[in-house]
């Protein structure tokens, strides 16, 4: 099979031929049917819902007025990523049928605590989910009953975390950021006899 030379290869009929702009990525507006190429959706394929205004307005029922600086912070760094988040996430994967929010967030607890090393985000979900009524209890009890399947070393890590937003929480609002000195400050010790658990 010959080699293809980029600056000379031809695109297909139907790719793109020009640079996306920011005006792609803020329209609103349904693909129009004739720009799928025939046969390459199904005719059955159930359409994903994706609300961008109804994530907005989940993001903010979870997270508050936090989310607006997190997400000023994303944009400048990574301009588009934030809304791409809060639109495929909360205005599409949280509008599915078949989970109730408090259902989602007991999985984003137990998702989060099982990677490990997203203790920001780890926290942020300890704080929605007291936003949206879990108790302390609950979500200590979500970490703690994942000890035997991810590990006691990665139940202990989410426990810190946990601790150390529930602390914040308890704080004037000023204080009440979740710093990383503050979740290892948390006092919930490893010891060797549960690290080779």
């Amino acid at each position: 099979m010959p080699a293809t030379n980029p600056a000379t290869a031809t695109a297909p009929a139907n790719a793109v031929t020009r640079p996306l702009t920011p005006a792609d990525a803020t329209t609103t507006d349904a693909v129009p049917a004739d720009a799928v190429p025939t046969g390459l959706v199904p005719a059955d394929l159930t359409p994903a819902p994706l609300d961008r205004e109804a994530g907005y307005a989940l993001l903010a029922e979870l997270a508050g007025p936090v989310a607006a600086g997190t997400l000023s912070g994303l944009d400048a760094l990574a301009p588009g990523f934030a809304d791409w988040i809060v639109t495929s996430l909360f205005g599409g994967t949280y509008q599915r049928p078949g989970l109730a929010l408090r259902d989602r967030q007991i999985a984003n607890l137990a998702a989060l605590t099982a990677l490990g090393g997203v203790e920001p985000q780890l926290a942020d979900h300890v704080r929605n989910s007291l936003r949206i009524g879990m108790s302390r209890e609950e979500i200590t009890e979500v970490i703690v009953h994942l000890a035997p399947y991810v590990g006691v070393p990665k139940a202990l890590a989410g426990l810190r975390v946990a601790t150390a937003t529930f602390a914040a929480s308890a704080a004037p609002p000023a204080a009440a950021s979740v710093t990383a000195a503050a979740v290892t400050a948390a006092p919930v010790t490893d010891t060797p006899a549960e690290d080779a658990a």
